[in-house]
């Protein structure tokens, strides 16, 4: 319990200190400014706009400035005409929720922009709080945006070494799961699920590595390493885009294990697919580490194809396909030497 309370403590305690910095330098900021109540709303931009995501926090800056200064002016601008009454509330909210489309950088919604407007028509003196509440956080982001990155800045080489290490366990865990399922009804339903779950976190391992290449600009610490950051970003959307392929190696065995009986196909398979998983993960994993991965691709290759030629049946097509897929996503073949767009073919059902 002591030894989890430290690392907790060591992994998130630089990540409050500098919350707590950045916030008091904000307040102060404000009072030299002339702030003639409590700023309180310099304090809370970096209170509510850091993350502990490293690759989220300036976005996140950059959508509360913008959401508190449109709020702000829509609550202003209704405020004269309308009344804290239900009508009201729902105009005032709707309008902010299609503004907050709109307001800061990505495609998220900015809820700020609504926040601010229903502060605006609640408060009782709205001209004074809504001024106050625009240039206190507009100072207060500012001084996160300028402190952030210089203050225990995030490491992105080394977060995108753990974030492609990470997603190249994941794809081969799930890979083996799904072989390790074949014939067992039960556990190749429930097997199905867990690799949907983690499909979706290595869709969201490509999300973190465009996150990490947008906040090279905001970290002149690491600017030596942008070029490496682009390298690693691009392995690692590289097996993210594998996602489909090892859901898809999911269903397909879970197909097969709800058939009656060990079928030939299924005896097969769980004899030659083993190989092939090893193969294909020591592909990924010398891809994600920057080493040469043909010579594992190439392995793995021959392996799928030896297996073709000992069971050319539709439901052993469908169990190669994915790993198809996925060695060519992360190797690909030369034009001149590729295979068809499906290296097995057509094969009737036997």
């Amino acid at each position: 319990m002591h030894s989890r309370a430290v690392d907790r403590l060591r992994d998130q305690g630089p990540f409050a200190a500098r919350i707590l910095l950045i916030a008091a330098i904000g307040w102060q900021l404000a009072l030299w400014a002339g702030a003639h109540n409590p700023p309180i709303y310099a304090a809370l931009a970096p209170l509510m706009a850091l993350r502990s995501d490293p690759f989220s926090s300036m976005t996140a800056v950059v959508m509360r400035v913008g959401g508190v200064m449109a709020g702000v002016a829509l609550g202003l601008s209704l405020v004269t005409l309308l009344s804290p009454t239900l009508p009201a509330v729902v105009l005032v909210l709707g309008l902010a929720l299609l503004i907050g489309i709109y307001v800061g950088p990505g495609t998220a919604l900015n809820p700020q922009v609504g926040l601010s407007s229903l502060l605006v028509l609640s408060n009782p003196a709205p001209d004074a709080y809504g001024i106050a509440r625009v240039w206190e956080t507009a100072l207060g982001g500012l001084a996160t945006i300028v402190l952030a990155p210089l203050l225990w800045p995030p490491h992105p080489r080394r977060e995108l070494e753990a974030i492609a290490r990470d997603c190249s366990t994941r794809l081969s865990a799930a890979l083996r799961s799904s072989v390790g399922a074949l014939g067992d009804p039960s556990a190749a339903r429930a097997n199905r699920m867990l690799v949907a779950d983690e499909a979706e976190r290595l869709r969201h391992c490509r999300e973190q590595s465009d996150q990490a290449q947008h906040a090279m600009r905001f970290n002149p610490l690491h600017r030596r390493d942008r070029k490496l950051v682009a390298h690693l970003a691009g392995r690692v959307r590289t097996v993210a885009q594998t996602a489909p392929y090892v859901d898809l190696l999911a269903v397909e065995a879970d197909a097969l294990s709800t058939r009656d009986g060990p079928s030939p196909v299924l005896l097969r398979a769980k004899e030659e697919l083993p190989a092939i998983v090893e193969a294909t993960a020591r592909t990924i994993e010398s891809m994600v580490r920057g080493r040469e991965p043909d010579a594992d691709a190439a392995a793995a290759r021959r392996l799928l194809d030896r297996y073709r030629e000992t069971d050319p049946q539709a439901m052993a097509v469908a169990l190669r396909r994915p790993f198809h897929k996925i060695l060519d996503a992360c190797v690909p073949l030369p034009p001149l030497s590729a295979p068809p767009a499906d290296p097995d073919g057509p094969h009737p059902a036997g």
